[in-house]
């Protein structure tokens, strides 16, 4: 049985006060977010998987 993924593009911009600014792209839905922080990108990733899930069922 295949499992379901999600593809998540990170682009590192650099690292200031000991965490990662870049951008992250969720491929499947074509959306683009700027992060701050490794905690945002966590977050934003956290969330578009929940909304996978509940868009699948």
């Amino acid at each position: 049985m295949a499992k379901e993924a999600e593809t998540f593009v990170i682009k590192i911009d650099g690292s200031r006060d000991a965490t990662w600014q870049g951008e992250v792209t969720w491929a499947e839905e074509k959306s683009d977010k700027h992060f701050r922080s490794a905690l945002e990108l966590i977050k934003f990733i956290d969330g578009a998987l929940i909304q996978a899930a509940s868009d699948k069922k």
